[in-house]
């Protein structure tokens, strides 16, 4: 009998077959009761966190991974209970009020769910401290610190409770970094486990009043039509035997109560079954509905935990509970404050990373780095970098680290320590070792057709280069897999840049219309709103086109009209001294060129402007727009490209960076170049979405973009392996370090593309999480001019690969530049040369 009415449901409500009966869903769902313990307050819950930092054990207890097997299991549940009350209320069946949270918000569930897929990768919760006994067993740790948490406040977590527990349970026991970052994730976890256990009791409840439904309905059409057969559906309904359950009992007494003195048989029926157990139907009622406002609490409570998770700071959270940031901040130098929070993120990942290779903890690793750090604030020591505890975590001081906490060491480790030992070693000799090997193995099938001497030498170097490009790809490959790219340290200029970081950004560029200008200052514009600061300012460092004669008729009106909107804008910004300026070069003759033009073009202006900016005359310009006295203490300048975005907080990012103690540059006179830190900083640069617009070619093209294509291939190995990049000309240096490296450097008339040999001397280095935008060449001839150029000025600086470079006197002298930075001039000139061997 019981089988025929639970197949006759089946058939109208077509539920799955777990919740179809009570014991046939406990062993597909469990029968696990809500997580939903005694209620704490905030001070019982921080007593709660030490009593339970008391009770964990940890120990190495292998096994299957869990989580993600749970994971999948409530997700299926879920699911399932999501279409069985579907199909319920489609049937215009009543469903409870949790019933209806829990479809209402079941997006965000399913929302949740994949979050927690991502973020849960296999093999995570294998790396996390586990329990070695106890109902957890085996499970993380702080998997059972969620648990506690969501159990003892019924699913509803906040920031302040959060917090409480997981500080008063570091009082007892100090959790590792990688658990305080897990929390999120383990308490999304908890969350859907506990939504799991009450949907699954909604559905189980739901098949009872889908039950008590069937025998009143057949109950009451029976009373109606044909009284004298009641008794016999009651006894119909008795020898079912029917669950004597609140969700039935509730729902029949429901249906069935005050409905005539006829229908008071089966009742009068369940409270003689009741009295057997002590019950009453008045019992059972009161207790279904404080089971549901119980339900409904919890489920509201849990969803609204969700969508706490996700609008949750965690970064502060994990700052303010860490003890590795703790002791960090004891930082001697007082930075570690003073950086972002990724750079201070970094560190701590050090810290973790250190103490996993050591018999260490991360408190006692963090320690050993700030010891170092004091000891070298002694004496004639003090002030130099080695000060601050960064150098001991992402720079040179590294090893001593290492030397002091008992590192032990990986095979990849002693392999990685190598390679950065001798890194150039490794990077050429495998490119040469690839590109011999199969360019030996083509020669190989040509040398039987009987060619030979200098035809053959010939055929050798034109494979060689094409191979090439296979080889340096293939290295750059497994280089960029086996070197772990480190961001760049920076500080924290959020809320505004400090006067000892004074910066100018300017753009190189020339007047050739009015339409030109008036694109210049609206430009110039959005680059100032975007990055609003009052230690920030603006120009335009400006020529005109070259010419036959020094002076053109359109010169004047075309420099007046940039002197008017520059005074505009200056008149419609008003602040602490102008924001805007303008300064403008005469044309010279060039005796080489024979023509009028500006003083060596981009290079010659940015040289002007930081004569100007060291105390110069200013000679070099004819005409200077704004009061030039807020320029004195200029420390960085931001150089852009006429066509380039400056995106909001990038000019602070840039500056942050190159404030930075560990990037600050270190100027070595033998040398005559920067040796360590940056002189120059290199943003990536993408283009931008309306220039890919603008033209069918750029919308083929400009997808290569980013890094200019020419040089973007090595740039992110180049920093990632030798800690040096690429300068293309758009970037941040610092004034003085250029002017030192720089000056009076060079021959005159002899480099057009001058970013690269600049970058080798100033040392220039990558920061690839700051991000500028730039218009890609809208037609096939600007693009081919634009590498015309490129490689014109590449072999332009063809001599600085050799010992003696050409110097401003036309005097050779002793090439200053190291290995690296000639393979990056070689490899620009090999490069050029590839297309054509192919």
């Amino acid at each position: 009998m019981t089988h025929y009415i639970v197949s006759i449901l089946a058939r109208i409500f077509r539920f799955p077959k777990r919740f179809r009966k009570n014991a046939l869903a406990q062993k597909n769902v469990g029968n696990d009761m809500p997580l939903r313990s005694e209620l704490f307050s905030s001070s019982q819950m921080e007593e709660h966190g030490k009593t339970v930092a008391g009770l964990h054990t940890l120990g190495d207890v292998h096994g299957a991974e869990r989580l993600l097997t749970r994971l999948a299991k409530n997700e299926d549940v879920l699911f399932d209970v999501r279409d069985f009350l579907t199909r319920a209320v489609k049937a215009n069946r009543r469903i409870i009020p949790a019933a209806e949270w829990l479809l209402d918000n079941f997006y965000l569930i399913e929302e949740q769910i994949l979050e927690a897929k991502s973020l849960l990768p296999k093999g995570y919760a294998r790396r996390l401290p586990r329990l070695k006994d106890g109902q957890s067993k085996g499970l993380p740790r702080v998997y059972d610190i969620a648990l506690e948490m969501i159990s003892h406040s019924d699913g509803r977590v906040d920031s302040e409770s959060l917090c409480s527990f997981v500080a008063a349970y570091q009082t007892v026991t100090t959790l590792q970094l990688g658990e305080l970052w897990a929390i999120p994730i383990m308490l999304r976890l908890a969350l859907i486990e506990n939504l799991r256990r009450i949907a699954a009791r909604i559905a189980i409840d739901r098949v009872d009043r889908n039950l008590a439904d069937y025998w009143a309905d057949i109950i009451s059409e029976t009373a109606e039509k044909n009284p004298k057969k009641l008794i016999i559906r009651i006894a119909d309904m008795a020898r079912s035997n029917p669950p004597m359950v609140s969700s039935f009992i509730a729902e029949l007494a429901r249906r069935l109560q005050g409905q005539g003195s006829a229908l008071a048989l089966p009742l009068a029926w369940i409270e003689q079954q009741l009295s057997e157990s002590y019950l009453t139907i008045e019992q059972l009622v009161q207790s279904e509905n404080q089971q549901q406002a119980a339900d409904q609490l919890s489920i509201s409570n849990s969803i609204g935990s969700l969508r706490f998770l996700s609008d949750m700071d965690w970064r502060k959270f994990v700052e303010s509970l860490s003890a590795v940031d703790r002791i960090l901040r004891e930082d001697p130098s007082g930075i570690y404050d003073r950086m972002d929070f990724n750079t201070r993120d970094q560190y701590r990942h050090i810290v973790e990373e250190v103490a996993k290779k050591s018999s260490f903890s991360e408190k006692e690793v963090a320690r050993e780095a700030i010891g170092l750090a004091r000891q070298n604030t002694a004496g004639e020591n003090r002030g130099k970098r080695a000060d601050h505890v960064g150098f001991y975590l992402i720079d040179k001081g590294l090893p001593q680290l290492e030397e002091r906490v008992r590192v032990r060491p990986t095979a990849i480790d002693i392999i990685q320590r190598i390679g950065r030992r001798y890194p150039l070693l490794f990077y050429l000799g495998s490119i040469l070792f690839l590109a011999v090997i199969i360019s030996a193995g083509l020669l190989a099938e040509v040398r039987p057709t009987g060619m030979g001497g200098p035809l053959l030498w010939f055929v050798g170097v034109v494979v060689l280069l094409s191979v090439s490009q296979l080889a340096i790809a293939v290295v750059n490959f497994f280089a960029t897999r086996l070197a772990k790219p480190l961001p760049m340290p920076r500080m924290d200029f959020s809320e505004g840049i400090p006067p000892e970081s004074y910066t100018l950004v300017v753009v190189p560029t020339m007047l050739t219309s009015t339409e030109n200008i008036e694109d210049l200052m609206c430009a110039l514009e959005v680059r100032f709103l975007a990055n609003r600061d009052a230690n920030l300012r603006f120009g335009l460092l400006t020529d005109f086109l070259d010419a036959h004669e020094e002076k053109l008729a359109g010169d004047e009106p075309l420099l007046l009209l940039a002197r008017q909107r520059i005074e505009e804008l200056n008149r419609k910004y008003r602040g602490n001294g102008d924001h805007f300026f303008l300064f403008h070069r005469p044309r010279q003759w060039n005796q080489q060129e024979r023509v009028w033009m500006g003083y060596e073009r981009k290079r010659g202006k940015l040289a002007e402007l930081n004569l100007l900016l060291r105390g110069g005359s200013g000679s070099g310009f004819s005409l200077i727009v704004g009061n030039i006295g807020v320029l004195k203490e200029v420390k960085y300048v931001i150089t852009l490209d006429t066509d380039t975005d400056l995106p909001r907080d990038s000019a602070w990012q840039l500056v942050g960076a190159m404030a930075h103690p560990l990037n600050r540059p270190r100027y070595d006179a033998k040398k005559g170049r920067i040796v360590s830190g940056y002189g120059i900083l290199q943003p990536r640069v993408s283009v931008s979405l309306p220039g890919t617009n603008k033209s069918r070619y750029a919308r083929l093209y400009g997808a290569d973009a980013g890094v200019d294509p020419y040089t973007r291939v090595v740039s992110d190995v180049y920093q990632d392996i030798f800690g040096e990049g690429s300068y293309i000309g758009k970037g941040i240096y610092d004034v003085d370090a250029f002017e030192k490296v720089l000056r009076d450097r060079f021959p005159e008339n002899r480099i057009l593309s001058h970013d690269l040999i600049e970058g080798c001397y100033a040392r220039s280095g990558l920061i690839s999480d700051v991000q500028l935008y730039e218009e890609y060449p809208l037609q096939y001839r600007a693009d081919v001019s634009r590498r015309r150029r490129w490689i014109r000025g590449d072999w332009q600086i063809l001599r600085w690969i050799f010992p003696g470079v050409p110097g401003p006197d036309r005097y050779f002298t002793k090439n200053p530049l190291s290995l690296l930075s000639r393979w990056k001039i070689f490899d620009n000139l090999r490069r050029s040369l590839a297309p054509i061997a192919l």
